[in-house]
């Protein structure tokens, strides 16, 4: 009797556990591979739960790969394999367009899962695309999702108040760098709009904690790379739409 006992709460812990986690499992693709050809990666999680959170999480990163690879309206993918076809057909046209002065296309994507409670799922995207000019463009991209709902989250909904936690945001990041708390924030050479601050166009979570990511040009020089704030979750709780 005590055997069956500690198996069935084991069983119980056990599918506890499988019921907080979202099962995913890893997807490669490439393009074509000849002298002449584009480089192009994609490495993503895709969910396998048949639930709504999981259809929510396949469909949010097809659409980012999609956006990022197949700006050509007229080509229209509807997949991965069909974006990075796209995207090859397009260096293509442009090579016969522009023979001489075309330089190699590239593009890569990595994603994964970069945090996950009760509450929030985040999904870290690293991309970088090249397409010409003086220099390709690198971007992290952060896709949220309410763990009670299944949707996608903007990143202010992340927050109980936007407007309280980007006043504390904005004490942090002058902190960082180094500006007055009495000075314009773009005294020191920063790029905000109107010379206000503003919260970055993606914030997600990680095991390092709550990540506020500046693209480049987003607020900055693309000299200055991407500007990164870290906050440990026990730091920032309070402002966190789901605290108690």
């Amino acid at each position: 009797m005590k055997n069956t006992f500690f198996l069935l709460l084991f069983l119980l812990l056990a599918s506890c556990a499988s019921d907080t986690g979202l099962e995913m499992r890893p997807l490669e693709f490439s393009g074509e591979i000849c002298d002449t050809c584009p480089v192009v990666r994609v490495s993503i999680p895709e969910a396998v739960n048949g639930h709504q959170l999981g259809r929510n999480v396949n469909t949010a990163i097809r659409e980012e790969i999609l956006e990022l690879l197949d700006y050509d309206e007229e080509r229209d993918a509807q997949d991965i394999p069909g974006a990075i076809a796209a995207f090859q057909q397009g260096f293509q046209q442009m090579q016969r367009e522009f023979p001489e002065e075309l330089t190699g296309w590239e593009a890569s994507v990595k994603a994964f899962k970069s945090y996950e409670d009760s509450n929030v799922l985040s999904i870290q995207m690293d991309t970088y695309i090249f397409t010409g000019g003086a220099h390709g463009y690198p971007a992290t991209r952060y896709l949220n999702f309410s763990k009670k709902t299944g949707e996608e989250l903007d990143a202010e909904e992340l927050f109980a108040e936007p407007g309280a936690f980007s006043e504390f945001a904005e004490a942090a990041f002058r902190k960082q760098y180094d500006i007055a708390p009495e000075a314009p924030i773009n005294s020191t050479g920063f790029m905000f709009d109107e010379n206000g601050f503003s919260l970055p166009q993606n914030i997600g979570l990680t095991t390092e904690g709550l990540i506020l990511h500046y693209n480049p040009y987003e607020a900055a020089s693309y000299a200055d790379g991407a500007l990164i704030l870290r906050f440990p979750l026990s730091g920032v709780s309070s402002y966190m739409a789901w605290s108690d």
